[in-house]
């Protein structure tokens, strides 16, 4: 098995087409679509792709997204992604270990592959691939992930498992809502409509508690590209003509995912978004019939009141013994990280 290296991902060979495709089966995130918008408008302009292709003699065995920081290679990923993985066609070991040795030959400093399914069987493959390449390898704990485990129920069947005090809540709002001539809901899909749809997402958010987005372009790229493919659920509270809550949902291969959700805080007392998150799982359960609810990144409280489960996303980065920096960042971090768990140890008993 051989590698090559690309810094376009347009530059990519046909074949790898099926590998995103089979890989975004468990996330959109994994899909080419989403890393192509994703370096069109989520990065730095001068950003230094990496793109690791492993090639096997029955065809493309295995696809490594990543970007460059100095003598640093880095996951493409960032704050925009809840998940990442290598694109990679069983069996793993081999493209795995492709990577790990290529990496590590090229004398990069280091490599840093996050968020990860710490509960996928290819983080410890990967763990295992750049240890065998003579690099030191260091978990990390990146965020929880909460979801639901919709289990075949509908949605009202869902709704009557909610924390009593959110099933009240949601009534009572619903039914202010509903009282209000010139309120209503809308849950936006496909192409139809989509400027519009965009122009009140950013209206909302830009009324929000929320940061504005460093790359402005990315969000609108997002929804054109979800709307694109079938996978976008936009959901919008109107109050008269004005846009007050906003949410961005994907549903893609059973799986929904909560994105962006924001109000305007003008109109808190409503409690438009805890109404406009229970229409959206009410399609995404009852109309899309999806098995699982993801609400992606994070230990918000409010989240444990609507998802069922939680996992961990992690981390691993890896540090080269063949370089001197790599080298000394590594016995200085593997170092402190025992120290730690032993003061943790001393603590605890």
């Amino acid at each position: 098995m051989k590698h090559k290296t690309y810094s376009d991902l347009e530059d990519l060979p046909g074949d790898c087409e099926a590998l995103f495709d089979a890989a975004g089966k468990s996330s959109f995130f994994h899909t080419f679509p989403w890393y192509c918008n994703l370096v069109k408008h989520g990065l730095p302009k001068e950003t230094n792709l990496h793109v690791y292709v492993a090639e096997g003699d029955s065809g493309l065995k295995g696809v490594l997204p990543m970007k460059q920081n100095g003598r640093r290679l880095e996951a493409l990923s960032n704050y925009y992604a809840s998940l990442f993985m290598p694109i990679l066609e069983e069996p793993v070991e081999e493209p795995l270990h492709i990577f790990a040795d290529a990496i590590a030959g090229e004398r990069w400093d280091s490599v840093d592959l996050h968020p990860m399914d710490v509960d996928s069987p290819v983080f410890g493959k990967c763990s295992e691939a750049f240890r065998r390449a003579g690099m030191i390898v260091l978990p990390y704990f990146c965020f929880g992930n909460w979801y639901l485990e919709v289990a075949g129920r509908s949605y009202s069947e869902y709704f009557e498992s909610l924390p009593s005090k959110l099933k009240n809540t949601l009534k009572r709002k619903l039914k202010q809502l509903n009282a209000m001539a010139d309120a209503r809901i809308e849950i936006v899909t496909g192409k139809e409509g989509i400027d519009s749809a965009i122009s009140a997402y950013e209206k909302v958010y830009n009324s929000s508690w929320k940061v504005h987005e460093p790359y402005p372009e990315f969000m609108p790229g997002l929804i054109r590209t979800c709307a694109d493919n079938g996978w976008l659920r936009l959901g919008l509270v109107h109050v008269g003509e004005e846009p007050v809550a906003a949410q961005v949902w994907m549903v893609k291969d059973g799986i929904a995912s909560i994105y962006k959700l924001a109000y305007d805080e003008r109109y808190a007392k409503l409690s438009a978004g805890s109404i406009l998150t229970a229409r959206l799982m009410e399609h995404a359960i009852d109309v899309d019939g999806v098995h699982e609810v993801d609400y992606l990144t994070g230990d918000d409280d409010y989240k444990k009141d609507w998802m069922s489960a939680r996992r961990e996303r992690w981390g691993l980065t890896a540090y080269n013994g063949r370089t001197f920096r790599g080298l000394i960042e590594g016995m200085l971090n593997l170092g402190w990280k025992k120290y730690k768990e032993v003061r943790h140890g001393r603590i605890a008993s």
